[in-house]
């Protein structure tokens, strides 16, 4: 015999005690989900965010057949609207073609290889005859070439070690009065200079830009010192010069060392 329970009777009453009212199935929150069968409680709420992949299958397993194929088709993942950015390019290794090229385009300029040897022959200091050692260069200045694509040796302006007490009394001053007076230039001097505790030989790196050379001409030198400054590695001093005034003893000491430097090319500082 069926108990019929009535609509408007209390839960709590024995009929609905032993009649319980089935319960309700999962419902999709989806804004075009179908409505719930007829005859079931607890209709999908529109304007919640859609379910994973994996609530969507259990879920379609709770509702009837001719419902799950559409509600399947509306949480289908769609395929991305955009693609994603391509990892960069890794640098290509020192001493490469590319970087070379690279190097080349940044700066504007090359640099000839007569450059790169007499840099690696003022910086190593072989054990050699005192004939090679009169030969090796004291100081020696760098220019562009006159289609301004290479950075060259600048003919007849460098200084031996054997031209100094000879032809050359105080090197530094004859080197200051090899620059020229209304354009740029770049520079290598081997400093002998005398500290508190000991004497040294380093090498000094120098950019000249007079104020009275041609704007263009200071541009093209200070674009293109990082390309002469990469050949030049381990160089520990770098001076860039305005004028005579920032060629003198005291401002090179205190590129050197500072207080420490008591003496410069063998006078006092």
């Amino acid at each position: 015999m069926t108990e019929t329970v009535s609509p408007h009777a209390s839960p709590h009453s024995p009929a609905a005690q032993r009649c319980p009212t089935p319960a309700a199935p999962l419902c999709l929150r989806d804004e075009r989900v179908a409505p719930a069968p007829p005859g079931r409680r607890g209709a999908p709420l529109a304007g919640f965010p859609q379910p994973s992949a994996r609530l969507a299958a259990a879920a379609n397993q709770q509702w009837p057949t001719e419902i799950a194929p559409n509600v399947s088709a509306r949480l289908a993942p769609s395929p991305l609207p955009f693609l994603l950015p391509e990892p960069a390019p890794r640098p290509a290794p020192e001493g490469s073609s590319s970087r070379r090229s690279a190097d080349t385009m940044a700066s504007g300029v090359q640099v000839a290889d007569e450059v790169c040897r007499i840099f690696y022959d003022m910086k190593v200091r072989k054990c050699s005859t005192p004939e090679e050692v009169k030969k090796r260069k004291k100081a020696v200045i760098f220019c562009l070439s006159p289609d301004k694509k290479c950075i060259i040796v600048e003919e007849g302006k460098e200084i031996l070690v054997g031209d100094v007490g000879v032809t050359v009394t105080d090197p530094f001053k004859h080197f200051v009065q090899m620059l020229p007076e209304k354009d740029c230039r770049y520079a290598l001097y081997d400093a002998s200079f005398e500290t508190k505790e000991s004497k040294k030989e380093e090498l000094m790196f120098f950019l000249w830009a007079p104020e009275q050379a041609p704007l263009k001409s200071k541009m093209i030198y200070a674009s293109s010192k990082d390309a002469i400054k990469k050949k030049f590695q381990g160089i520990k001093h770098e001076c860039q010069a305005n004028g005579p005034e920032d060629l003198n003893r005291a401002c090179i000491a205190e590129k050197l060392g500072g207080s420490l430097v008591v003496a410069f090319e063998g006078s006092p500082v």
